[in-house]
Order: C-alpha cells, then sequence, then structure tokens
C-alpha cells in the first residue's frame, strides 16, 4: 500500500492578505469580529498563501495588544481622566493602522503595528 502525500502549494494572495487586515476592522460593526476573522483567516491560510503568516501573527499581536491596554486604561479612568484619552488614542490608532497596513500589503511589503507586543513570533 503506497501512501501519497499531497503538497499544498503556496500562492500569493495580496488581496486575501488585504482582507485580513482590514477585517480587524468589524470591532466598529460587531464589537469583537475584528479578533475572530482575522484569527481563523490565518489559522485556514497561513500554510497556503505566501505572507500570511508573517501578517497574521502582526494582526493578531496588535489585537491581543489592544486588548491588554483597554483593560489598562479602564482603571486609569479615575486617574485624573486619563484612561478616556488613551481610549481616544487606542481608538484612533485600531482604526488607522489596519487601514495603513493594509495598504502596505498591497504594495508587498511588511506589516507595522508599532504598539504591539510581540506575543507570537
Amino acid at each position: 500500500m503506497e501512501i501519497v502525500h499531497q503538497e499544498t502549494a503556496v500562492r500569493e494572495d495580496k488581496q486575501l492578505i488585504v482582507l485580513t487586515h482590514l477585517s480587524q476592522l468589524l470591532d466598529y460593526v460587531t464589537g469583537f469580529g475584528g479578533f475572530i476573522v482575522p484569527l481563523i483567516l490565518w489559522i485556514v491560510n497561513k500554510d497556503r498563501v505566501h505572507g500570511m503568516d508573517e501578517h497574521g501573527k502582526s494582526i493578531l499581536n496588535f489585537q491581543i495588544s489592544l486588548f491588554i491596554y483597554v483593560i489598562l486604561c479602564i482603571p486609569a479612568i479615575f486617574l485624573v481622566g486619563l484612561g478616556i484619552i488613551g481610549l481616544i488614542v487606542l481608538c484612533i490608532l485600531a482604526f488607522v493602522l489596519p487601514i495603513v497596513n493594509a495598504v502596505k500589503a498591497s504594495n508587498g511589503e511588511k506589516p507595522n503595528y508599532y504598539i504591539s507586543i510581540p506575543f507570537f513570533k
């Protein structure tokens, strides 16, 4: 009995990577989709699409980092309102950085979520 292993071909798909970055904006629509959808896209396509592993890890690092920063801002609200300023800044960054990195991905550049904590390397 012969076992045949079929190797999956790695393909270039910039549109899917761009879509993965932009799917983070689902947080503004559903409240939680901005983590789940990129996670699913990354898990399913990390071995199939060239560059998806790097972009997916960057997105997940960014989403986890944002969650931690938001949790830290909540008690800081009681400290002279610094938490409110922090939440506003995080909200702006959570909207702008996925769009900027989607444009970078469409140009074939590496993602840069500069406020991310590197959980996945």
